[in-house]
């Protein structure tokens, strides 16, 4: 069978990169305050798991919401195909790197297991009301989730409201998130309530 045709799905990646672009400025602030709100009463089992951000992504490292069980950023061991997201020990103002798709990444310490996370926060396109996420479609966050331990971590989609629809379409590897932040609140995704 032949793989779907992507492009379909990558018009709608310049779409909602466009509408996240144009919405983020206005919704940077709230965005920042619902995360901080919606991380205060977080049970503090393990790490938080950030990213950095890229252009057009809400800033959430300068300074990082308070969190006391220590924070943790994505790296890619290398391209695709061949590379895989980990999640690594990170502090501010500990040395980044470049990771294998040249976002910085910490450049030392060992990748962590899923059980010492206690949440993840990912950054999207778009998301819909059952957590389907729209990403940049490296695949990443949905190969790193197909793991049951990984999959078990609970995991929020942090975008403005501007980009939460009713419904994407979602693909065989698509792993739904437990919700989203967006400057609304947190919100559990459909089946998550």
């Amino acid at each position: 069978m032949a793989p779907p045709d992507p492009r379909p799905r990558d018009a709608l990646r310049r779409h909602w990169r466009e509408r996240r672009r144009l919405l983020l400025p206005a919704a940077a602030d709230g965005l920042r305050q619902a995360v901080e709100g919606a991380l205060a009463d977080w049970p503090r089992t393990g790490r938080l798991g950030l990213f950095w951000p890229l252009a057009g992504e809400p800033g959430l490292l300068l300074p990082p919401p308070p969190w006391t069980g220590g924070l943790a950023l994505p790296a890619v061991t290398a391209p695709a195909p061949a590379g895989r997201l980990e999640y690594h020990p990170w502090a501010p103002g500990q040395p980044l790197e470049p990771d294998g798709c040249g976002i910085p990444a910490p450049s030392t310490g060992r990748p962590l297991d899923p059980a010492a996370l206690a949440l993840l926060l990912v950054p999207a396109l778009a998301v819909d009301r059952r957590g389907v996420r729209l990403g940049y479609g490296g695949g990443w966050y949905d190969r790193l989730r197909a793991d049951p331990a990984w999959a078990a971590v609970p995991a929020l989609v942090v975008v403005p409201h501007g980009c939460v629809v009713d419904r994407l379409d979602q693909e065989p590897w698509d792993v739904p998130f437990s919700g989203w932040i967006s400057e609304r609140g947190l919100v559990p995704a459909a089946g998550n309530c």
